[in-house]
């Protein structure tokens, strides 16, 4: 025998004899938790793959190029209901196959900076606005439209994807709010959402007949609901937040109210039943079928990740309100000075009580100007231009009047290009932004913003009609602290009862 052989088997024999080694816990659990981080991120990414297929995103050129500035205080998202007949959603609504649709529902949902607060403020499909230059396909832009009806801008796009631009460039235009987010949901899309979780529940006023859906029927019909309480999914869901006649007025002011009582009772449903994975995935399955965002909402991360931000803020904290408003004639006009403290609240991320949700008290957000005393500031040794941007007559007068107290050099009185605006805003040139800060302590909400040139204008807004002095800054007090009464009397909180507030007239 060799002693390669005998080697052999001594190594052998010795093996034979060792006690086998024993596998750590620890060892089995990594082992364990691995192969479970694998499946999962697998399986994540198969839902993720799937949910990608399922979202349609609109091209970002049609925005306007003359956006207001973003803030840190708050998130905006424009959510805007179509009745486009194309891809199913003609046998939920009728109409012409292959027409790019309507815009009948749209609500600015303010998020607050403590993602504990949320108010959506619902525009009126005949409020007369004006319609900014909007990009057609043939890459043009069309003329402003002035006295226009708000659910017209969803239309001047001519194109699905080209559509919720114009109304996003509408509402920005309207509000003096950047619109970080814009989302379109249709028939199909909202009929699957309320099958998925199990039906809303709402109320009727009334019965209700297939004519109060149908008013060019020439017959009452059969009855489509009983009054008093159920729970509705699929069309039924549906035709319920389209019926507009027989109920109080038969105007679109009842039947927001009665829409705005079905999302409340859809986010009561979905939060009873918890935000898991579980729960979300068939939510973000039956919704990104039917949906169209912007490309900052373009990826089902992104889109969950925004869902899931929204899970701590209570149903009390998540209120509904409508932009002030009053007839005229048949159509909606927008009420002021309501409508633009209602703006300046949201952008200094006030909720309806007064409450502060944008963070630490006494904290600034983005470039907003902080109130201040006449005491506090001096202008020795700056100039600046005066340029009134609304129709009131006088107003850069009166603001050069409170500049030149306080020390300033007006160089200028005149009126702006654009005499539509909403806030005031302290545009400065190259290496000015302190002086420009300095300028912004007289106007309180002030918006500062940089823009080619060598000097300090202010372009007033509507806000300063109200809040301006002819020989002192606005006081603290003038700051926006809370919703007009107007918009707080008329709001319902998520918690309400279903019954409540349901028509209008």
């Amino acid at each position: 025998m060799s002693r390669t052989d005998e080697s052999s088997r001594v190594t052998t024999s010795d093996q034979a004899r060792r006690p086998r080694r024993r596998r750590s816990p620890l060892r089995i659990a990594l082992v364990v938790a691995l192969t479970v981080l694998l499946l999962g991120t697998a399986g994540l990414g198969w839902i993720y793959l799937k949910l990608n297929g399922n979202i349609d995103t609109f091209g970002a050129d049609g925005l306007s190029k003359n956006r207001p500035a973003g803030s840190t205080k708050g998130e905006n998202v424009l959510v805007i209901g179509s009745d486009a007949r194309t891809d199913g959603n003609s046998a939920l609504g009728g109409g012409d196959k292959g027409d790019i649709g309507r815009s009948d529902t749209a609500f600015l949902l303010h998020v607050y900076a403590d993602h504990r607060h949320a108010v959506a403020v619902s525009i009126p499909r005949d409020t007369l606005v004006t319609l900014p230059p909007c990009k057609l396909p043939d890459g043009t832009w069309t003329r402003t439209r002035p006295n226009t009806m708000f659910n017209e801008a969803y239309s001047v796009g001519q194109t699905a994807k080209g559509n919720p631009a114009c109304t996003q460039n509408t509402v920005e235009k309207l509000t003096g709010l950047r619109v970080d987010h814009t989302v379109v949901i249709d028939f199909k899309g909202f009929a699957a959402l309320t099958r998925v979780v199990g039906g809303v529940k709402v109320c009727l006023p009334q019965d209700v007949y297939e004519k109060d859906l149908n008013p060019h029927r020439a017959t009452r019909g059969g009855l489509l609901f009983r009054k008093g309480e159920q729970n509705l999914s699929g069309q039924r869901a549906l035709d319920y937040v389209r019926i507009r006649h027989g109920i109080g007025d038969g105007s679109d002011i009842g039947r927001i109210k009665r829409q705005q009582a079905f999302v409340a009772g859809l986010v009561k449903k979905v939060k009873s039943d918890g935000l898991t994975p579980t729960r979300l995935l068939p939510l973000a399955d039956a919704a990104t079928k039917s949906l169209t965002v912007d490309p900052g909402l373009g990826t089902p991360k992104r889109l969950i990740g925004f869902a899931m931000s929204l899970k701590n803020i209570d149903l009390h904290d998540t209120k509904f309100a409508t932009i002030p408003w009053r007839y005229q004639g048949e159509r909606v006009a927008i009420v002021q000075p309501d409508a633009d403290q209602l703006w300046a609240a949201l952008k200094a991320d006030r909720t309806l009580d007064g409450t502060d949700a944008g963070g630490k008290k006494g904290e600034q957000g983005g470039q907003t100007a902080a109130p201040s005393t006449a005491a506090e500031v001096s202008g020795d040794g700056i100039d600046v231009a005066v340029y009134n941007g609304t129709t009131t007559r006088g107003l850069a007068s009166r603001a050069a009047t409170a500049l030149t107290e306080h020390g300033f050099t007006v160089t200028r009185t005149a009126n702006a290009v654009d005499r539509d605006r909403a806030g005031t805003v302290i545009e400065y040139g190259a290496g000015l932004r302190t002086r420009a800060q300095t300028v912004a302590r007289l106007f309180p909400g002030a918006e500062l913003k940089s823009v080619p040139g060598a000097g300090v204008d202010v372009v007033l807004g509507r806000a300063y009609v109200t809040t301006g002095s002819t020989s002192a800054p606005a006081s603290p007090s003038s700051t926006p602290t809370a919703l007009p009464t107007s918009v707080a009397r008329d709001a319902r909180s998520a918690d309400d009862d279903v019954c409540s507030n349901l028509s209008y007239g």
